[in-house]
C-alpha cells in the first residue's frame, strides 16, 4: 500500500499516507471503524522500544503485536489485508549504552523479528551512537549500519517467503520519538546538502552489499521539516521554510519525505506537508490525547449523573489517573518540568500525553470499563453532551452517530483521523460533508 501511494504521489497526484503509531485498543478500534466507513486502508506502526524481540515496554514481540491488531480487526470486522504493518526506529535505539557490536546484534535480531512477522514498512534507523563509537560516529557509519540492517531484512524476507518484500525508510535526522522533552527554541530544518549526502552515501553502502533491488524499495527519507511539539508547545509548519527541501525531492525518483512529530498541526498545515512531498505523516500522541479528552469528558458526565443517581457508583476515573501516575512516575518524570502546580497540569493535559503509558494498567482499565458500563446503562442527556462534548452532541443530535459511549469515543478520535486522511487526499467526501460512521 505504501509503495503504491508513493508511486501515485511521484506521478503528480498529491496523495499521502498517515502512519498511525499507537497500540491503544480503543484508538485502533476507532481507526478501523473510520477506515471501514470510508473504504480506506490503514498503516499501523509500532516502535522499537514499544515492541521488540524481548517484548518491549508493551510486553509484546512483533508476532504478538500483529496477532493483537488482527484480533481487534476481527472484532471491528475490518479486513486484515487492508492493514499494512510498519516498524518505526528499528535499529540500536534501545541498546545505545551497550558496546556497538552488542547493540547492532540486538538491532539485527529486532529487524529479523519484525520482517519475519510480516511487517512490510521498515524504518531503518541507525542515527544514534552506541557505546564505544566516540569520534568514529559519522554519516558514513550510519549509512553502513543502515545497509547492514537492510541486508538482514532482505535475507529474512526471502527466507520466510514473504509475499511482499519490505519497503524501507531511511534518514539520520530523526526527531525524538514522542515529542521534545525540553522547551523548544529555534527548530533547525534539515539542509538539502544533508539529504543529498544521506542518499548518496546510503546508496553507495547498499550497492556495496549487493542490495540494489532493496534500494529500489527505499520509499522515504526522514527529515525535519520544521514541526515539533513539547508538553505545552506546538511548532507549526511553515511551507516557505521547507521550500528548498520540496524542490530538491522533486528531482529524486521514487522517494518522498517522511515527517515525524506532525501531531497537533492544523488541517491546513497537514495538507501543505503532503503537497510539499512530506507524503508520509506520522501521528501518535495526538491519538491518545484525543482519547484522553473523550474519556475525561465522559467521566465528567458520569460524575454529574452519579451525583443525581444513587444507583450509579462513579468510576472516579480522574482520581484513578492521578493515583497511578503518582505511583509509577517513571513514564513522565523526565518529561515534565516546572512547579508542582505546573507539573500537575502537564501530567493530565500535556501534548506529550504521557498518560498513554498508563491506560493498560489494571486500575485504569477497571475505571474505564466501569465508566463505560455506567454510561451504557443510561441514556446520556444531550444537555450534558452539549456541555462536555459539543461536536459529538451535534453528531448525535443530527442522528449521525448513536448516543453510546463507544460511538462517542470513536467519533472524537475520528476528528484526528479525518484531518490526516483528508490531508492525504484519501477521503472521497470533502471536509464539510464527510459522513460519520454510526456505531452501536
Amino acid at each position: 500500500m505504501v509503495k503504491e501511494i508513493i508511486s501515485l504521489h511521484k506521478s503528480g497526484i498529491p496523495v499521502g499516507v498517515p502512519s498511525l503509531c499507537s497500540s491503544n485498543r480503543l484508538v485502533l478500534e476507532a481507526a478501523m471503524a473510520f477506515a471501514a466507513a470510508n473504504h480506506i486502508p490503514l498503516l499501523i506502526e509500532s516502535t522499537s522500544n514499544q515492541v521488540d524481540q524481548f517484548g518491549g515496554y508493551m510486553g509484546m514481540t512483533p508476532p504478538q503485536f500483529r496477532v493483537y491488531v488482527e484480533a481487534i480487526a476481527g472484532k471491528i470486522k475490518f479486513p486484515v489485508d487492508r492493514i499494512t504493518f510498519g516498524g518505526d526506529h528499528l535499529g540500536p535505539n534501545t541498546w545505545q549504552l551497550k558496546p556497538s557490536a552488542a547493540a547492532m546484534l540486538n538491532a539485527k535480531q529486532l529487524i529479523e523479528s519484525y520482517v519475519a512477522a510480516g511487517f512490510t514498512k521498515i524504518h531503518l534507523d541507525a542515527s544514534m551512537p552506541c557505546g564505544g563509537d566516540g569520534d568514529n560516529f559519522n554519516e558514513e557509519l550510519i549509512a553502513a549500519r543502515t545497509a547492514e540492517l537492510c541486508e538482514v531484512a532482505e535475507q529474512t524476507a526471502k527466507r520466510t517467503g514473504n509475499s511482499q518484500l519490505p519497503v524501507y525508510i531511511i534518514g539520520s535526522e530523526v526527531p525524538i520519538p514522542g515529542g521534545a522533552q525540553e522547551n523548544i527554541g529555534e527548530l533547525p530544518i534539515t539542509k538539502v546538502d544533508n539529504v543529498q549526502a544521506t542518499l548518496e552515501i546510503t546508496h553507495r553502502e547498499f550497492y556495496r552489499r549487493g542490495l540494489q533491488d532493496a534500494w529500489e524499495r527505499v520509499a522515504g527519507i526522514v527529515v525535519q521539516p520544521g514541526v515539533e511539539f513539547g508538553d505545552d508547545q506546538v511548532v507549526r509548519y511553515n511551507s516557505n521554510n521547507a521550500a528548498a527541501l520540496t524542490a530538491y525531492i522533486e528531482t529524486i525518483p521514487n522517494i518522498v519525505f517522511e515527517a515525524h512529530s506532525t501531531d497537533y498541526q492544523s488541517s491546513i498545515a497537514l495538507q501543505q506537508l503532503v503537497n510539499d512531498h512530506f507524503a508520509i505523516l506520522k501521528v501518535g500522541p495526538w491519538l491518545t490525547y484525543a482519547l484522553r479528552e473523550a474519556l475525561l469528558a465522559l467521566a465528567s458526565i458520569e460524575e454529574e449523573i452519579a451525583a443525581c443517581n444513587a444507583a450509579i457508583q462513579s468510576s472516579h476515573l480522574s482520581r484513578a489517573i492521578e493515583h497511578v501516575m503518582n505511583q509509577y512516575p517513571q513514564y513522565w518524570v523526565k518529561h515534565y518540568h516546572g512547579s508542582a502546580e505546573q507539573i500537575a497540569i502537564k501530567k493530565k493535559f500535556s501534548y506529550s500525553d504521557r498518560i498513554r503509558y498508563y491506560w493498560t494498567m489494571p486500575e485504569l482499565t477497571d475505571a474505564v470499563n466501569t465508566m463505560l458500563a455506567n454510561l451504557s446503562r443510561c441514556n446520556i442527556p444531550l444537555t450534558l453532551l452539549s456541555q462536555y462534548l459539543p461536536n459529538q452532541y451535534s453528531a448525535i443530535f443530527n442522528n449521525a452517530i448513536a448516543n453510546t459511549p463507544t460511538a462517542i469515543i470513536y467519533d472524537k478520535l475520528s476528528e484526528v483521523f479525518h484531518a490526516y486522511f483528508n490531508a492525504c487526499h484519501l477521503l472521497i467526501s470533502s471536509p464539510m460533508t464527510i459522513s460519520r460512521p454510526v456505531h452501536n
